[in-house]
């Protein structure tokens, strides 16, 4: 029977999710340089318009329609046929439509994820080509397998929000880009507007509760933990981040506090409605100190990652996974399972391979596909373009007016 709250809640979730697009796209514009903001933000608002395209065709038909224990579902809800202000979403609390503009957000904003690590040196209809296929051959298996009944869900894999499916698939695309378009010719570019990373930042961390706490799809207590559990997370994260970053660096780096709120976010997402309180300090405690070091990591290996996705994101979400894998309890869900930490360690094993696995697929994929999409049009665009800015050389188009500088 229809739940108006639930429906409420979950319209207002769809709305946070939403907004967590253009957070994202002002995050990156912010931490880009001058000549590259239009063309990094573009990105994200094309991931708008074209991932909701693709979603009404086929997208939550692949996703969601039949394919029980399969990697794909089946086309039988395509141009989302059987989807009327009738049909209710298999839980009975809310109607499918709600259902399918929610899970559409999530679509929307994975794959622009990715966009941050070769901000500066992609064309853009090499963009557009790797945003369809990068849904369709890696988005929409891994939401099929563990969100919508797939092979994942049959063996016993959880993903509260999106560790695997949104996190450590886009992290390591991420990393995958980076290694195949190659260094910036300007390393040494520095964000051209801390305050719209902090705009960008705070839109995130607001459009997370939606994030998090919506994808239990209902309004009861398991809602209310992934809230505060995600909220518990990011601060302890960004306190980590902060502190290490100080006693390294001597200074206290706001850039630093916001990437460190990212990475807490990205890593209590796949535990949020699994894991109770204690756990999620701990978890947001371990994000920051661990994606921490997994950025000044790349930065030894000078893997040219711009916006630091994979250590951000591909961490986050790899980490994130495993601790669900160790802190889940069914006394917090039971719905869930019982982690390492309560002496499963049959459920650990399985978030540990599933979610190396996806990485691993991801990573493998991502590079493939953009060998293949540079015998079609040139994937890195030209020196002389990446000098001038992907702003002016491709869209025609300046953030700022001289004027204005």
């Amino acid at each position: 029977m229809l739940e108006t709250g639930s429906t409420g809640f979950m319209l207002l979730c769809c709305s946070l999710v939403m907004l967590m697009t253009p957070g994202l796209a002002f995050f990156y514009g912010g931490l880009a340089t001058k000549r590259n903001i239009l063309g990094i933000m573009i990105q994200s608002f094309f991931s708008l318009g074209w991932t909701t395209v693709l979603w009404f065709i086929f997208g939550y038909s692949l996703c969601f329609s039949g394919g029980e224990g399969a990697i794909f579902g089946n086309l039988h809800k395509a141009f989302l046929n059987g989807v009327s202000i009738d049909s209710m979403y298999s839980n009975g609390k809310i109607p499918e439509i709600v259902f399918v503009a929610y899970m559409m957000m999530f679509a929307i904003i994975t794959p622009a994820l990715i966009t941050g690590a070769f901000t500066g040196r992609v064309n853009f209809k090499a963009y557009v080509i790797f945003l369809t296929f990068w849904q369709i051959l890696v988005y929409y298996p891994f939401v099929h397998m563990i969100w919508g009944g797939g092979l994942l869900a049959q063996w016993g894999v959880l993903d509260f929000a999106g560790g695997i499916v949104v996190h450590a698939t886009a992290g390591f695309a991420a990393l995958a880009s980076v290694f195949y378009v190659g260094a910036r010719v300007d390393k040494n570019s520095t964000p051209n507007s801390i305050p719209l990373v902090a705009i960008g930042s705070g839109l995130l961390w607001f459009g997370w509760y939606g994030f998090n706490a919506g994808s239990e799809i209902a309004v009861d207590k398991i809602t209310s933990i992934a809230f505060l559990n995600t909220d518990v997370a990011a601060s302890f994260a960004t306190i980590a981040w902060v502190v290490v970053e100080w006693m390294r660096e001597r200074k206290p780096k706001f850039v630093g506090l916001l990437t460190g709120s990212i990475a807490g976010l990205a890593t209590i997402t796949p535990c949020a409605g699994y894991v109770p309180l204690w756990a999620a300090a701990l978890i947001g405690t371990f994000a920051g100190l661990v994606c921490y070091a997994a950025v000044q990591w790349k930065n030894r290996m000078k893997w040219d990652d711009a916006l630091d996705v994979w250590g951000v994101h591909g961490v986050g979400g790899l980490l994130g996974t495993i601790l669900l894998g160790v802190f889940a309890t069914k006394a917090i869900n039971p719905a869930g399972a019982e982690g390492l930490w309560f002496g499963n360690s049959s459920f650990f094993i399985k978030e540990v391979v599933a979610v190396v696995a996806a990485s691993f697929y991801a990573f493998l994929f991502t590079y493939v596909m953009l060998i293949l999409i540079n015998i079609i049009t040139p994937v890195r665009v030209s020196k002389q373009h990446e000098l001038l800015g992907l702003d002016e050389s491709l869209h025609g188009e300046r953030a700022y007016d001289d004027g204005a500088l």
